[in-house]
């Protein structure tokens, strides 16, 4: 009985590992990217404008160490909100950028906002809440229920 406990326990174990590992390869947690803009995530700012989805806006410098760390999240919440958010990477050295990074109130590295053109809104997310991936959907889930309200309440 004891020897039956123990190869179930050991191929439970391998299956959680593996399923672990799979997600991990699939979502790129194992590519080591040098800079925050190795990683090719979401669309442009003026390509985000033109659509009628909220955008999740991150601002971010390469040389940053927290932005570097942040990125697999950015990358992971990309694929689980694609049909409900755009995601746009802002980098706020590059000159082209300018006129935004001078609009937002950027309080440090990396700066991640909801950003939503329809309504002409925008959310700060509170660090504290961005780097926990639970909470942080908690906040993605809540902007799209209002924003939900507020479409409902335009067609009345």
């Amino acid at each position: 009985m004891k020897k039956k406990i123990i190869i179930t326990l050991a191929i439970l174990f391998a299956v959680i590992l593996t399923s672990a590992a799979g997600f991990a390869v699939a979502t790129g947690a194992f590519d080591k990217k040098a800079k925050p803009s190795d990683y090719k995530v979401g669309i442009t700012y003026d390509q985000a404008l033109e659509s009628d989805k909220p955008m999740l806006a991150l601002f971010y410098v390469d040389w940053c160490g927290y932005c570097l760390r942040f990125m697999p999240k950015f990358k992971v919440l990309s694929m689980m909100y694609m049909g409900r958010y755009n995601f746009v990477m802002l980098n706020v050295e590059d000159p082209a950028n300018k006129e935004l990074v001078d609009d937002v109130a950027l309080t440090g590295f990396p700066t991640v906002y909801i950003m939503d053109p329809k309504y002409d809104n925008r959310i700060l997310i509170n660090n504290a809440i961005y780097q926990n991936v639970p909470k942080f959907r908690v906040e993605l889930d809540r902007y799209l229920r209002i924003r939900g309200l507020l479409d409902k309440a335009s067609k009345k």
